[in-house]
């Protein structure tokens, strides 16, 4: 009778959270609990280019609606690039300080029509904001945001951090740090993390895992360099995939590999 072979167990470097995200899907339970999903403002407009389309909000709506009833807390930090995009604005030149701010309202905006559209699907929801205006939010409380988590609602973010300078993917990472998320979701137009433009450059090379200093050392479309660093400081995995592919956002939760992961090298 043969000897039986037995393989050398592989030591996982990853921390759980990463190495859970890069399984096959074997799961019928989410593999995160608590998620921060950084919706930029483009993610608003639809095919109109500019300002927001009322089918696309919705339609994120309802994506979000089915990522609930999983049972996974929902946190969601949007930007404003489909109204303002502060002193990148084209055409219009603005102190960098007053542009932010202006940006800052834009997802305010934003935030306000998303909370509308996803009370219309019966998620009940809480706008922070980092701006204090309490006619229509929240001011931002760590320990308030952590509590409507645990009660099953959704808060969205507003106005970054509050100061010019800090982009709103900067505020995702650091708001992910404060409410204990196991993870951040960046929803974008392509299918993950490329080496170029993929929509400029067919070629371009999709990655499925990268580093947070290879996204530094090789200038990689992820997040800002602040926001990046931030998460590599803090051991925060980010999950890069296609907003635009429907259910996409409850394929990685259940552990599909869907899109680029970045984790530590």
């Amino acid at each position: 009778m043969p000897a039986k072979i037995v393989k050398p167990k592989i030591a996982a470097r990853l921390p759980a959270t990463a190495k859970r995200a890069s399984r096959p899907a074997n799961h019928s339970e989410p593999i995160y609990k608590r998620i921060l999903l950084k919706l930029s403002g483009e993610s608003f407009q639809g095919p109109q280019g500019f300002g927001i389309h009322g089918e696309t909000i919705q339609a994120i709506a309802r994506e979000l609606k089915d990522v609930h009833a999983l049972g996974v807390e929902v946190a969601i930090m949007v930007g404003g690039g489909n109204i303002f995009r502060g002193a990148r604005q084209k055409g219009f030149e603005i102190d960098r300080a007053t542009g932010d701010f202006m940006g800052m309202l834009a997802t305010v905006i934003n935030a306000l029509a998303l909370q509308d559209a996803l009370e219309k699907e019966g998620v009940h929801t809480r706008v922070q904001s980092a701006i204090e205006m309490h006619q229509v939010s929240e001011p931002f409380i760590r320990r308030r945001a952590i509590r409507h988590l645990e009660k099953g609602r959704t808060v969205i973010f507003a106005a970054g951090i509050g100061n010019p300078y800090f982009s709103t993917d900067t505020a995702a990472a650091l708001r992910a740090m404060e409410i204990k998320a196991d993870v951040i979701l960046k929803a974008t137009r392509v299918d993950g993390i490329y080496d170029a433009d993929p929509e400029l450059v067919k070629e371009a090379k999709l990655y499925t895992e990268v580093t947070y200093r290879d996204v530094l050392h090789k200038s990689l479309k992820v997040m800002d360099a602040t926001a990046i660093s931030l998460c590599m400081d803090n051991g925060m995995p980010i999950v890069v995939f296609n907003m635009n592919r429907h259910g996409n956002i409850q394929r990685v939760l259940l552990g599909e590999r869907v899109g680029s992961t970045v984790i530590p090298a």
